[in-house]
């Protein structure tokens, strides 16, 4: 750790969309931390990231970063694919790692990323960022508290605007949308259930992006499945992209004795009434700006649990479970049967 003033220095690796959230985020507002360097092989993304950050270190490469001795922990951005080998080499270089979801392509990823974690005695956490959310967490907090009785089913739905990247076309490099997409969803279950899902059923097609078909005819913008817990608990998931009409992440919680609610459509609160168009409020359009406040906060909690040496809120564990959720889900759609989840690791 850099001894000076004890700010972490962190290199983001990844410029891209989500990447940036977190780089103007360690650059501007997170405490005891500094934006040291970003780290992307496209030269001109990696430039305009440098100059709207005004941050001087940029690597095309990002094992140099990782030999830098001013970066304490590394922010993994990258397709997900490239998660392993990047987190594998962090954690032998001493650097604590911020992973965004999806953490891996599989299991076995995901338990190797795990283990050089705890080897390298690194910080490990996933970047599921719904758990710092205000409502999300408030809606925890009320659940727990008895509010609606028990948790009978969870339902969570996350549907995308924007047409997919390539890569993501291809399962084998993306695992598709219940991961690129409903990763959030899968956890934000386990975590109101609090349980394990043991079995799930899943359903998808194409229907938005027919540019995919010919050339991947396994991808599906549309996806539903129904999850059992370990605990005898119900879930669903509706998970989309390419929809167009604005980013939808929401959340219904069925208990023994209530309901609840969680998620926003509206981008703001302003509501137009006209003769010509009725009534209009303005969908949500991206989830950076829904989640802004919870980006934020999850990045502060990396730095604090590193400062602080206590487990960040969101581990490994949390991650490895969600791919394998995905893994069954991706499964169940290929064989049009139910399917078992694998158990974690001992």
């Amino acid at each position: 750790m850099n001894p000076v003033a004890k700010r972490l220095g962190i290199c983001v690796i990844g410029s891209g969309r989500a990447g940036m959230i977190h780089a103007r985020n360690f650059a501007r507002g997170i405490a005891r931390a500094r934006l040291i360097a970003l780290a992307d092989p496209h030269a001109p993304t990696l430039q305009e990231a440098q100059r709207e950050l005004e941050v001087e270190t940029g690597y095309s490469d990002y094992n140099e970063a990782l030999a830098d001795s001013r970066v304490d922990a590394v922010v993994v951005v990258t397709p997900t694919s490239l998660h392993r080998e990047i987190v594998l080499k962090a954690a032998r270089a001493g650097k604590h790692v911020l992973c965004e979801k999806p953490m891996a392509m599989d299991v076995r990823e995901c338990d190797e990323m795990i283990a050089a974690c705890a080897a390298g005695k690194v910080k490990l956490q996933i970047g599921f960022m719904r758990r710092y959310d205000d409502s999300f967490r408030a809606a925890k907090e009320r659940v727990e508290g008895g509010e609606i009785g028990d948790v009978v089913l969870v339902k969570s739905l996350t549907h995308g605007p924007s047409v997919p990247q390539e890569w993501m076309y291809d399962i084998r490099k993306s695992n598709g949308p219940l991961a690129e997409v409903n990763s959030h969803d899968i956890d934000a279950a386990r975590w109101f259930v609090g349980s394990e899902i043991d079995e799930v059923y899943a359903i998808g097609g194409n229907f938005r992006c027919p540019q995919a078909a010919r050339k991947y005819p396994d991808f599906y913008d549309n996806v539903a499945m129904v999850c059992r817990f370990e605990n005898g608990r119900q879930g669903f998931i509706d998970g989309a992209v390419s929809v167009g009409y604005g980013y939808d992440a929401r959340m219904e919680i069925v208990g023994t004795s209530g309901v609840m609610f969680v998620g926003r459509r509206e981008q703001d609160f302003v509501v137009a009434c006209s003769t010509a168009k009725g009534i209009v409020q303005p969908f949500v359009k991206s989830w950076r700006t829904l989640f802004t406040g919870a980006y934020a906060a999850e990045d502060q909690d990396f730095v604090d649990s590193i400062l602080e040496d206590r487990p960040p809120r969101v581990r490994g564990i949390d991650g490895r479970m969600a791919v394998a959720v995905v893994n069954a889900g991706n499964r169940s759609i290929v064989e049009r049967a139910p399917v078992r989840v694998e158990r974690k690791t001992q």
